[in-house]
């Protein structure tokens, strides 16, 4: 009777429950880690996230062998033809796989057809479990992710005094929303050069056959355990104090601001969430630093990242597939090339090109604001999300941008749509600037797509909005409208695109 572990792409932990449970036998004890082409195209993905993945895993399987397991490293074309090899050269009867995060990949392991049994064990990377997050949202008539994150500070006792949030507040989100006005000291990301082990995953990566989106290099992204921590110790000593004010500017040649950096980690294992929150709180405790700061960037983590997991896998699979406001045009292909007039969408998109990365409001704000109000296909817009970003996986970007960015579940994640017209991107970034277009025109020539897609939106959708959240009083503003230029909105919204070289 012998076991083996699969130890799948983003659970390089060797705290993972798999290698954790098999500690005392890891003498005899065979360990798999596969790199599958034929995964790796299953979408056009950024190069530097291949890079990233790969790396990691060939670092990963390097520690786990110098930690004395027995570990096979596979790069194949398919997962299944060099497990089945390995499972029969190991004489392997049970193989023990820790609970994939997305579904589709736990739906391929159910379908393998492999001469042993498999054993699923419990996903420990993430502070939730899906049973103790399905208990908690079948007592409640709604879903909103400020109650769970509520319920997950008084669960896990962080930012607590008693029954009270430290503060007398369990938001101080009003706090974190300056504009980014003046000269802005930030500080530099922190980057390490690539080994030899990472730059010859570059050179695989740049010589694949199949299409892939971005640039390779430079490649900067830390790819073990022993970076991933220096990347936070860094964010908590250098980042974390002045974090907060401004984590919603954006600002031309400023790819990271202040933000930490530590998604891509924390998605691939290299990083769990509870070492992540606590080195914050303790830095607060300790060092006296800002609890605007401290409970924005808590937030993201034991908030926003545990409601994404635990929400996706709690709603039905027909969710994915929602489209509320019923839209269907195609992604246009700057969404690829970055070439486009808008200028903040071409910093945003030049930006996730060069880097893999783009922060939260990047993300909500400016992709996602214009795929929503322009009416672009959520499924497609959800599948260029996942493609384009380095940190980005099934079970955080189905959530994210079905339901938060593009409000295609009907409200089931969020209050109301997060639509916007140009005058937020003015007010929290610079990039209006240097655009073509003026953010305080929704007609004419010089009228910013923003602006007359915004506007387009509410109307072609003012029944569904008219009982949103805060939406009804926004949608007054219709009827103040001069009926030749509510005209002239629909028209160029309907063939902006189209008459683009997009």
């Amino acid at each position: 009777m012998t076991t083996g572990i699969w130890v799948l792409g983003d659970q390089l932990s060797q705290g993972q429950t798999a290698l954790i449970q098999n500690q005392e036998q890891k003498d005899h004890t065979p360990v798999i880690l596969i790199e599958s082409h034929q995964h790796g195209q299953q979408r056009r993905y950024h190069k530097q996230k291949l890079i990233l993945v790969w790396s990691a895993m060939r670092h990963f399987a390097a520690e786990l062998k110098d930690a004395g397991w027995s570990v096979t490293y596979e790069i194949a074309k398919n997962f299944e033809s060099p497990l089945r090899e390995w499972v029969k050269a190991q004489d392997i009867t049970t193989l023990q796989v820790m609970t994939p995060s997305d579904r589709p990949f736990a739906k391929f392991l159910e379908s393998l057809d492999l001469p042993c049994d498999i054993e699923l064990l419990p996903n420990n990377h993430f502070l939730w479990s899906v049973d103790d997050f399905n208990q908690w949202a079948s007592q409640r008539k709604s879903l909103l992710m400020e109650s769970f994150y509520r319920e997950g500070r008084k669960r896990f006792g962080v930012l607590m005094v008693g029954d009270e949030p430290e503060g007398g507040r369990w938001n101080f989100d009003k706090e974190n929303r300056k504009p980014p006005k003046g000269k802005l000291n930030t500080p530099v990301p922190m980057t390490f050069e690539p080994d030899e082990v990472t730059q010859a995953v570059i050179e695989a990566v740049e010589k694949l056959d199949f299409p892939t989106f971005g640039e390779a290099e430079p490649f900067a992204w830390a790819v073990t355990r022993e970076q991933a921590i220096a990347v936070l110790d860094y964010f908590i000593q250098d980042r974390l104090e002045t974090f907060g004010p401004y984590q919603d500017a954006m600002v031309t040649g400023e790819d990271t601001m202040w933000h930490a950096m530590l998604s891509p980690y924390l998605n691939l294992g290299l990083l769990n969430p509870q070492e992540v929150i606590e080195a914050a709180e303790t830095a607060y405790q300790e060092q006296g630093l800002s609890l605007n700061s401290v409970e924005g960037f808590i937030r993201q983590v034991m908030g926003w990242r545990e409601y994404m997991r635990g929400l996706y896998w709690h709603v039905a699979e027909e969710y994915f597939e929602r489209n509320w406001f019923e839209h269907d045009r195609p992604l246009p292909d700057f969404f690829w090339t970055g070439e486009t007039d808008m200028n903040c969408l071409h910093q945003v998109i030049d930006q996730v090109k060069r880097t893999g990365y783009g922060h939260h409001i990047q993300r909500l704000m400016i992709l996602a604001n214009f795929s929503l109000i322009a009416g672009l296909q959520p499924q497609a817009v959800e599948d260029w999300f996942h493609a384009a970003f380095i940190d980005a996986y099934d079970w955080v970007m189905q959530t994210n941008v079905i339901g938060m960015g593009l409000f295609a579940d009907g409200g089931v994640l969020a209050s109301k749509p997060y639509s916007a017209s140009a005058n937020y991107v003015n007010r929290m970034s610079d990039y209006c600037k240097d655009c073509r277009y003026n953010p305080k025109q929704r007609t004419g020539d010089d009228a910013c797509p923003f602006n007359f897609y915004y506007w387009d939106f509410l109307d072609r959708h003012r029944g569904k909005l008219q009982s949103q959240g805060r939406m009804s009083f926004i949608l007054k503003n219709l009827d103040k409208m001069k009926p030749k230029d509510l005209e002239e909105i629909r028209d160029r919204a309907t063939h902006y695109l189209s008459s683009k070289a997009s």
